[in-house]
């Protein structure tokens, strides 16, 4: 950041006389104790244009339409926008011609040509000092929020409405309405009652899951910092900027509203968003617009654009809606069709209310349609067969058969599609994002949940994620001479000694070294109070920058203090393609010296560098010697400098060099404003000063995690900007090359990808090197880009880590781009897919783990709805295909769908790890959700359940008829006699073992001999047994109640299977009784599944005129539940088959990894065997060449020495070899 102090000096922007007329008119306001007015006016910032027709003129040289494509690849284009600035975003060339279309009003557009001090005036604020708190917080309450109008969040009531959009449920309507139109209140009340309560809980859901998603985004809102209360900077929300408000602006940041420039220093922004243009466009606090027809005016900025390079000051002139972009969306609501028409009224409601899908869901989505299409091709068959061969519905004689056939195909198509599945999905995503945040992680885009569990390589920078981030000065190295500096973080106590003797008040390079570094920094050392109270040292700028700042206060030299003395003229701000940072700083008059260091005589300004040392080291001509003397740089100075260099990197430290060169005069133009050309003017011949290496110690918890990903068969790739000795000794540090690991091969300078004039290597070359590499030094941020594309075309899914603007396209590059929430820049965090709250590369592997947990989560419930509802459909589909009456109802399908399922379903999602999802391997990236082995799982599931449910219907059928067949249950019944015809059949049942089988009837309706076994006042009984028969009275058949007790068997079996079948889902390979209670959630499934199954089986009314649902007898209560134990028994021993399949291939894999390393070990035997005896035969011949005058030896210690035997002595003549 830009100090403020530093802003209004001898290199102020503004005009001084403007600035003393604009404070001069502020303290006379003051004096009169004259508040601002309450009605806040620009008015006299705004200079009438009468008769002046718009100058707005669109570029002849825009780009077409091929050329905005290609624009719009570029960084600044590739990060998250706001729903307006998208619609702004995305399609510039309406966005460009919107910009003729604008309303310049005299009152909207002319702050771009009036001075300054008159738009300072206007808006009543000191260029100094900013607003004070009152004024801000009154201008907020007055013209609302600094935001843009967000696209409309679906009320409640459309989240409802958009949960009838379903086709399934579009069918189930349109049954309900045909049954209520046929009088069939019943059933068509209840099919609305039901599918009523599924939107409601649906909607309800989605409400909370949408709540939860919008705080989440709250988290992640812009930032910007503000002069307040007498000019200290301030980081406030975007929201909460008002007119008047000065803002400071650095790299990286996104423009937070329309803004007039009263300072720049190498200030480029891109405008993209608004123009089409991907270049960056230079801006100047002074440039003249008073007759200029630009597109966007030089000396201001406009919300969400983005700052490219250099930094800014300036004032809020406008705010929200009434800025550029937001009169721009204004004008492009609605939208248009691609013809230019107007979208009618569903689509616009489409457009802004449905919600987006993820990939993940857009494929399950896809999924159900297919399984919709197949099945309802299935239900047209069924309908056909039906209405050819008559079959009317035994429990409902009297419904034509057209609707009986309709309800059976709805059946069929209720149990072809899992209509909880959308809802489920969304919920475990938006639930486990929230979790996320627990975790450090704040997930933008929820389809990073998705490629979380499919990452295998995750790109990390060092500093801040592997590294605290907190770098101390520890060492500083001058003229061959090697200092010590004492103190830890950023606490600016210490000292600077030499062989134990303080050098840090006597020393002139230590004083030149920290002087000159501390005038070259646009970082400050600020004092707080931390959140227990105590007093805590800050610093508030760049990373990089705070040890120098911390270590220079250490020897009393405050940043301040130091500007005051020497004000800084002129800045050619860093850029990862100098690698150097330059500021010109001037002399106080008459004093040619900095400091301790005596300079030339003619001497007025002072040229100081830092930054990369093999940058400033080749531009460097002179070196401050230990005595303060300055001499010419020789070869052997050189080599000097860089060993030392080597020999700090190589301890972890980060080493920085500083160089100074006196100049009598400014070497370039007054009205220069080329940066490139200030830094060819300014960067040599230069004086080399000194090296500070600051250390950057590791995280906590890094090592840690690095294993746990390597576990987990994640690579970790760290990818920084220190040299290569750096790099691999850090790495070494936290075991990201582990012991005996080669350097050589594992870690590169990232010139080797680029060895040619910054040319890569072709992408074989480059894979080769990306698929062995795991530390890249010296990285520019296209680097980055570069080895994710590589990374990519190997097959792996990788995650990339940035902080800063030029980290964006590498950040949108990547499958998971996870931006720094400390030290990332907005531009960053907008092309993210995530973001790190603490900076910390643990957080990382953490989401990782829920990434794959959630996906897990995602494959259990998947599996455990299709499994039920192909179960399902073969049930309805084998039962009608071989004459049987339909085994379930729609009603009855849809309680188990969207209750018995349901509940089960999300009990799933909200599953915990089993603590063994980070030692499998990534799943691939084409992998479908569905997979071979899941197919198996599912299928079989599905089988056992289809299986189990005919059985126990065929039995229930069979016990109630003694038939199985429709046709031979009404054999003899003429149909055209209606619901009579029913109640006089005669059927037989099964009653125990102790009964055997019996005759039931309806005798109060029934006649033998032409005389009824009951008069009419019995016939209100439920039922009387006589020695021949079972009798029933009123409206009693048994055709219609033995069916409902078949169905009622059949129901119990299937709720019964799901429950145990939604525990055996918990784990695709583990036992069922594996942690079986662990999921409070799947115990509340479960009491929710058999108190459902107890209420609409056994509550009267409910159970026979609502569901059609009859009572059982208990055996056939056993019957059902055991049987779907036994089926559940068949599908655990599938698993267990597969255990012993995965345990036998871990074993074979196991022997062979044993096998080989017995390979390797009688390899190395071998080879050291043929050593020896090369050896040996070496040996022998040099005892030969030697002849008898010598002696050999072999010493203890492994030398072989040749000794004289002429000396008497074997010791006095020994000659080692």
């Amino acid at each position: 950041m830009v100090d403020p102090p530093d802003l209004y000096g001898r290199d102020s922007c503004v005009d001084p006389s403007e600035l003393r007329r604009a404070s001069s008119l502020r303290d006379a306001a003051a004096a009169e104790e004259t508040p601002p007015s309450s009605s806040f006016s620009y008015a006299a910032a705004r200079t009438p244009r009468a008769g002046a027709q718009t100058r707005l003129l669109l570029n002849e040289d825009l780009p077409d339409d091929a050329a905005s494509e290609r624009s719009r690849r570029s960084s600044h284009r590739d990060r998250f926008l706001s729903d307006a600035e998208r619609l702004v975003a995305l399609d510039p060339r309406r966005t460009r011609e919107s910009f003729a279309r604008v309303d310049r009003r005299e009152d909207q557009w002319a702050w771009h040509e009036r001075p300054v001090a008159a738009i300072l005036e206007a808006l009543d604020v000191d260029p100094k000092r900013g607003l004070d708190a009152d004024a801000a917080r009154k201008r907020l309450a007055q013209n609302g929020p600094n935001s843009l109008e967000a696209e409309k969040k679906a009320p409640i009531y459309v989240i409802f409405l958009l949960q009838f959009t379903n086709v399934i449920i579009g069918l189930l309507m349109a049954a309900a309405v045909a049954s209520i139109a046929l009088q069939e209140f019943v059933e068509g009340v209840a099919i609305v009652a039901i599918v009523t309560l599924n939107a409601v809980i649906a909607t309800i859901q989605e409400h909370n899951a949408s709540s939860a998603l919008e705080a989440l985004q709250k988290m992640t809102s812009p930032q910007c910092v503000v002069l307040r209360d007498g000019g200290r900077q301030v980081p406030i929300p975007s929201e909460q900027l008002v007119a008047g408000d000065i803002v400071v602006l650095t790299t990286g940041d996104i423009v937070p509203a329309d803004i007039r420039l009263i300072f720049s220093s190498d200030f480029k922004v891109n405008e993209m968003i608004l123009t089409g243009e991907s270049e960056d466009v230079l801006k100047k606090y002074d440039a003249d617009m008073s007759r200029s027809e630009k597109l966007t005016a030089d000396n201001m900025v406009f919300a969400s654009t983005s700052v490219a390079t250099g930094n800014a000051t300036g004032v809020v002139v406008e705010t929200g809606m009434k800025t550029r972009v937001g009169s721009i969306a204004a004008l492009l609501k609605g939208g248009v069709n691609a013809d230019g028409s107007q979208p009618n009224c569903w689509r616009r409601f489409v457009d802004t209310y449905y919600p987006k899908m993820t990939p993940l869901q857009e494929s399950l989505h896809h999924l159900g349609v297919l399984m919709g299409t197949a099945v309802l091709g299935i239900c047209v068959i069924v309908f056909i067969v039906g209405m050819v061969r008559d079959n009317a519905d035994p429990k409902n004689p009297s419904r034509p058969i057209w609707l009986n056939m309709v309800m059976v195909s709805v059946s069929l198509a209720v149990s072809a599609v899992p209509e909880g599945l959308p809802m489920v999905v969304t919920i475990c995503l938006s639930t486990g994002t929230a979790s996320m945040v627990k975790k450090h992680v704040l997930v933008r885009k929820l389809a990073a949940v998705e490629s979380l569990g499919a990452s295998s390589v995750i790109c990390t920078d060092k500093t801040g994620t592997l590294t605290e981030g907190k770098m101390t000065a520890v060492k500083m190295w001058s003229d061959s001479v090697v200092y010590d500096i004492t103190g830890t973080g950023f606490n600016p106590t210490g000292d600077i000694l030499r062989n134990g003797i303080s050098q840090m008040k006597v020393s002139v390079p230590v004083r030149t070294t920290l002087l000159s570094a501390v005038l070259c920094s646009n970082t400050s050392l600020q004092q707080e109070e931390s959140e227990t109270g105590v007093p805590m040292w800050v610093p508030m700028g760049n990373s990089s920058e705070a040890p120098l700042v911390v270590a220079a206060a250490k020897a009393g030299i405050w940043r301040e203090e130091a500007m005051k003395l020497y004000p800084r003229v002129a800045e050619v701000p860093f850029s990862s393609t100098r690698k150097m940072m330059i500021t010109v700083n001037e002399l106080p008059a008459g004093e040619p010296r900095m400091d301790m260091l005596q300079l030339p005589s003619m001497t007025k300004y002072v040229v100081n560098v830092k930054g990369a040392p093999n940058y400033i080291a080749q531009n460097c001509t002179q070196l401050l010697r230990s005595d303060g003397s300055v001499t010419k740089v020789h070869e052997r100075d050189r080599t000097r400098i860089l060993e030392a260099v080597d020999d700090l990197s190589s301890q972890a430290l980060r080493v920085l060099a500083v160089a100074i060169r006196p100049l009598d005069k400014i070497p370039y133009a007054d009205d220069e404003d080329d940066v490139e050309a200030k830094f060819e003017a300014l960067c040599a011949p230069l004086i080399f000063v000194g090296l500070v290496a600051s250390i950057d110690p590791p995280r906590e918890g890094v090592k840690d995690a690095i294993h746990t990903a390597r576990q987990a068969s994640i690579r970790t790739v760290m990818i920084t900007g220190d040299y290569l000795k750096t790099a691999i000794a850090i790495a070494r540090d936290i075991d990201l090359l582990q012991n005996g690991a080669d350097a050589e091969t594992q870690a590169v300078d990232c010139g080797v990808l680029r060895p040619r004039n910054n040319v890569y290597l072709p992408d074989a070359e480059l894979d080769e090197i990306t698929s062995q590499v795991s530390v890249f030094a010296r990285a520019k941020p296209e680097d980055k880009i570069e080895i994710v594309k590589s990374l990519q075309r190997q097959g792996h899914v990788a995650a990339m880590t940035g902080d800063g603007v030029n980290d964006a396209p590498a950040l949108k590059e990547a499958d998971i781009g996870v931006a720094m929430g400390i030290a990332g820049t907005a531009v960053a965090k907008g092309a993210s897919d995530m973001i790190l709250t603490d900076d910390n590369f643990c957080s990382i592997v953490s989401a990782v783990e829920k990434g794959r947990e959630i996906y897990g989560n995602i494959q259990r419930f998947v599996c455990f709805l299709l499994s039920t509802n192909f179960g399902e459909i073969t049930v309805i589909f084998t039962a009608i295909a071989v004459g049987m009456p339909n085994p379930l109802e729609p009603l009855q399908i849809l309680v188990l769908n969207l209750f018995a399922d349901g509940m089960a379903a999300v009990a799933l999602s909200l599953e915990k790890g089993d603590g063994t999802v980070m030692s499998e391997r990534p799943r691939p990236r084409s992998e479908h959700i569905i997979y071979g082995r899941l197919w198996v799982l599912v299928l079989s599931n599905a089988f056992l359940i289809a299986t189990g449910a005919l059985i126990v219907f065929t039995c229930g059928l069979y016990w109630n008829f003694e038939n199985v067949l429709l046709n031979d249950i009404t054999a003899g019944i003429d149909a055209n006699s209606g619901e009579e015809a029913y109640r006089n059949v005669v059927c037989s049942r099964w009653m125990g073992m102790g009964n055997g089988w019996q005759a039931y009837s309806n005798c109060g309706a029934r006649s033998l001999n032409g005389t009824y076994l009951f008069d009419e006042s019995i016939r209100s009984l439920n039922y009387y047994e006589s020695d021949d028969l079972l009798c029933y009275g009123g409206d009693y058949e048994c055709v219609s109640e033995g069916t409902s007790r078949s169905q009622t068997m059949a129901f119990v079996y299937i709720t019964t299977m799901e429950m145990l079948r939604a525990y055996t889902a918990r784990s695709f390979t583990k036992s069922v009784f594996k942690d079986m209670f662990s999921n409070k959630w799947m115990q509340m499934a479960a009491v929710g599944s058999i108190t459902l199954t107890l209420s609409v089986t056994n509550i009267p009314v409910i159970n026979d005129d609502l569901f059609g649902f009859a009572h059982i007898e208990w055996y056939e209560w056993m019957f059902s539940m055991v049987l779907a134990l036994v089926m559940v028994a068949f599908g655990e021993t599938l698993k267990c088959l597969y255990r012993r399949r995965d345990r036998g291939k871990l074993r074979k894999a196991a022997e062979a990894e044993y096998a080989g390393m017995v390979e390797e070990i009688r390899t190395l035997r071998n080879h050291i065997e043929h050593l020896e005896d090369k050896w040996e035969t070496q040996m022998q011949q040099l005892r030969i060449r030697v002849g008898d005058d010598h002696a050999f030896t072999h010493s203890p210690n492994g030398n072989s020495t040749i000794t004289s035997s002429s000396s008497g002595s074997s010791e006095e003549g020994a000659v080692p070899l």
